[in-house]
């Protein structure tokens, strides 16, 4: 993953991202049970490539649902990978399973 996707390891760090961020972001939940792992790892890779094309004007974060709890109640999250768009706390767009890069962009579209 690159440096552009942050990976807090608890909900509190999950929070301290979301409310030092200034730009919208993308919160990415992984799982890892079994049926998890691949479509993730998969996953992991478009997600950098998002991170990278929109550096500076998308916050990115990877979270792991079973470190983060709260956050995966909070934002409804039920499978991985999952994805939300998050402006100003708010989820504006929602997202699960695999994706191309191009569907990952368009769930960002119109909003950056």
């Amino acid at each position: 993953m690159t440096k552009r996707v942050h990976r807090p390891r608890e909900d509190a760090e999950f929070d301290f991202i979301l409310g030092m961020s200034a730009v919208p972001v993308l919160a990415y939940f992984t799982g890892t049970w079994p049926k998890a792992i691949e479509p993730c790892r998969v996953m992991d890779v478009v997600v950098a490539g998002v991170a990278d094309d929109h550096a500076g004007r998308l916050t990115v974060v990877r979270a792991d649902i079973t470190r983060c709890p709260a956050a995966t109640e909070r934002y409804r999250i039920t499978g991985a990978p999952s994805y939300v768009l998050l402006m100003e706390g708010e989820a504006v767009e929602r997202g699960t399973g695999p994706m191309t890069l191009a569907e990952l962009q368009g769930l960002l579209d119109g909003h950056l």
